[in-house]
C-alpha cells in the first residue's frame, strides 16, 4: 500500500469531522464539560473528550485499511451488515476467497475489564452463529484479532472459550495478536508495513489536539456550517456554555464571524436563521 494512501485513510476518519462532533456534544451534553462536580476544568475535559474520540476513530481507520489491503490481494469484500431478527449485527471484515470466507472480529488491543470481555465474546458467538446460518459452515473460517500484541489482558480467557466454540459449533475459529494473523493468511509483509508506516505517521501528528478552532478558522467553518441549527440554538442558549467553553474553543472568534455572516445569508428561508445570526453577534460583542 502506498504510505500517501494509508496516511489519508488515517487523517480522514480520525481528524475531518471532530470539530463538528465535538461542538454537538457540547450541545448536547454541556455536564459533561462544565459543573463543580468535576476534577477537571474545561479545557481539560475538551481535550480528553478529543483524545478519547481520536482512539475510537484510530480503530475505525485501520478497519478501512485492513480492508484496503484484503481487496489488494485480491480477497471480494462480503456485506458487513448482517440481518437477524431483532435488528442487524455489524462485522468489522468479512471477505471470500475461492476457497473460504473469512470473518473477522477485530480491535485495536485486549484491555477490557471482566464485564467487556464477557460481551465482547458473545458478541462474537452471537456473529458466528448468524453468519453459519448464510454460509457453509465447513468455508466459514472465524478470527478474533487484536492488533496491538502488546495488551494480552484476557487472553487465556477468549482462548478457552474459542475452543469450546470449535468443539461445539464444529466451525473454525481462532485467536490471534498482532503478527500472527499475517502469517496465518500468508500476507506477514503487512505487518512490518503497518509498523514502519505507523511510526512515520505518528512523527507527523501534533503531541496534543488543538483546541483552538480558530487557528484555521475557514477549514472550521466549513466543517461546523452544516451543524443542526437546533444544536446551535442550544449553544448559544446555554449561559454556562458561553462563558466556560466557546472562549476557548473560538479564542478571536474568526470562525464565529464566518458563521454569523453565513447565517445572515439564509435570513430570508427560515427565521431561526437569523435568531442565530442576531445570537452569536450578541455573543462576539
Amino acid at each position: 500500500m502506498d504510505y500517501k494512501f494509508f496516511q489519508n485513510i488515517l487523517n480522514k476518519q480520525i481528524f475531518e469531522s471532530s470539530k463538528r462532533d465535538l461542538l454537538e456534544k457540547i450541545a448536547n451534553y454541556p455536564e459533561r464539560y462544565i459543573g463543580l462536580f468535576r476534577p477537571t476544568k474545561p479545557k481539560a475535559k475538551l481535550i480528553q473528550n478529543l483524545l478519547q474520540s481520536n482512539e475510537i476513530r484510530f480503530g475505525d481507520a485501520l478497519e478501512i485499511i485492513f480492508e484496503k489491503y484484503f481487496e489488494e490481494f485480491g480477497y471480494v469484500t462480503l456485506p458487513k451488515k448482517i440481518e437477524i431478527e431483532n435488528g442487524y449485527l455489524d462485522i468489522d471484515q468479512l471477505f471470500k476467497d475461492k476457497n473460504y470466507i473469512y470473518f473477522i472480529e477485530q480491535k485495536v488491543r485486549d484491555d477490557h475489564d471482566s464485564t467487556k470481555k464477557v460481551g465482547q465474546f458473545n458478541n462474537f458467538e452471537n456473529k458466528i452463529v448468524s453468519l453459519s446460518k448464510i454460509y457453509e459452515e465447513k468455508k466459514l473460517l472465524c478470527f478474533m484479532y487484536f492488533i496491538d500484541p502488546t495488551l494480552t489482558k484476557n487472553k487465556k480467557y477468549y482462548k478457552e472459550k474459542i475452543e469450546k466454540i470449535q468443539s461445539d459449533y464444529k466451525i473454525s475459529a481462532k485467536l490471534f495478536y498482532g503478527k500472527e494473523f499475517w502469517d496465518e493468511i500468508k500476507h506477514s509483509e503487512v505487518w512490518n508495513e503497518l509498523l514502519k508506516y505507523l511510526e512515520k505517521w505518528k512523527k507527523e501528528i501534533p503531541d496534543m489536539p488543538s483546541i483552538n478552532f480558530d487557528e484555521d478558522a475557514k477549514s472550521t467553518f466549513e466543517e461546523i456550517k452544516t451543524i443542526k441549527v437546533s444544536d446551535y440554538r442550544k449553544l448559544f442558549n446555554n449561559k454556562e456554555v458561553c462563558k466556560e467553553i466557546l472562549p476557548i474553543i473560538f479564542p478571536k472568534n474568526e470562525s464565529l464571524k464566518l458563521l454569523q455572516d453565513y447565517f445572515s445569508q439564509l435570513e430570508d428561508k427560515q427565521s431561526i436563521y437569523k435568531t442565530l445570526s442576531i445570537k452569536i453577534n450578541e455573543y462576539i460583542k
